[in-house]
């Protein structure tokens, strides 16, 4: 168990006894005041710092008087750094795990290395804090009850739009991230793909120039074409898809189409899955429907 002494005295950081174990702490997004204070102690009080970037870390850490020794830990040398933070896991250190912005593991790096850690039974807890998809959730005006998060679409657009495809049919809302340069492509792709949706593009989250747009896709489609692309973070949330309402007459239509093709459980099945409508139901009047 390791103890650090606060390096605020009747402050805001306090005297902290870690526990060995690895730390998942959240970090602003933005605002370094969207910090918790339970996070600054685990971040004064933890033997390491892994982080993505020290330099963007160490930003932070200054501005709260924390002089942690870092470790860089990102995509890119994690397969070599892993192993070291096991060694000293093991060993009985405590490691604060952060990521340049809000939650770790949320597009960022570390899901291994908490694997890893579960594997060899070491302790492992989150610190929640700040996180950018669920901030633009709630800002967006969209449905909270059910929601997916997408992280990154892929750059090109045949890969994309199969990506999309796959969620065409979710009754959920769905997030994700989106680079500046490409988001006029990608919200033509999502015109094209998922349909003229309700939809907020919300960037800078938290920062003095955050902005939050809300339209149908088709509307954002012409602001960004006429206006340009916009600067900094971005995060898109997408409305699920509007409730079609069928008559008795649609489902008798579509049903009479499905069965030239299948049997009559199967075509019940085909159309309930189309329309959303009752199984039961729809099986009843296919049996009611003449066989051609």
């Amino acid at each position: 168990m390791t103890k650090h002494p606060t390096k605020k005295e009747g402050g805001w950081l306090q005297p902290v006894s870690l526990e060995p174990g690895l730390y998942i702490v959240a970090t602003p997004i933005g605002n370094l005041r969207d910090i918790t204070l339970r996070a600054l102690d685990v971040l004064n009080g933890a033997d390491i710092i892994a982080c993505e970037d020290t330099r963007v870390s160490g930003k932070l850490l200054k501005a709260y008087d924390i002089g942690n020794k870092l470790l860089s830990y990102n995509d890119h040398n994690a397969s070599k750094q892993r192993g070291k933070i096991l060694e000293k896991l093991a060993s009985g250190e405590s490691v604060a795990l952060i990521s340049d912005a809000g939650m770790p593991l949320v597009s960022d790096p570390g899901y291994k290395l908490v694997r890893d850690c579960l594997d060899l039974g070491l302790n492992v807890t989150s610190i929640p804090g700040a996180n950018a998809p669920l901030t633009a959730l709630q800002l967006s005006g969209l449905p909270t009850d059910r929601f997916c998060f997408l992280g990154f679409l892929p750059p090109k657009e045949k890969a994309r739009r199969e990506a999309l495809e796959a969620w065409r049919s979710t009754k959920a809302t769905l997030v994700m991230f989106e680079t500046a340069p490409r988001l006029t492509d990608v919200l033509v792709d999502i015109e094209a793909v998922l349909g003229d949706r309700e939809m907020a593009v919300l960037r800078e989250l938290t920062k003095m120039y955050e902005e939050v747009r809300r339209g149908r896709v088709s509307g954002l489609v012409t602001h960004y074409q006429e206006n340009g692309q916009p600067k900094g973070e971005l995060v898109l949330v997408i409305a699920p898809p509007e409730e079609e309402v069928f008559s008795e007459k649609d489902l008798m239509e579509k049903l009479t189409e499905a069965l030239k093709t299948m049997g009559t459980k199967e075509a019940a099945s085909h159309v309930a899955d189309e329309t959303g409508a009752s199984r039961k139901v729809l099986y009843e009047i296919a049996l009611k429907i003449p066989k051609q």
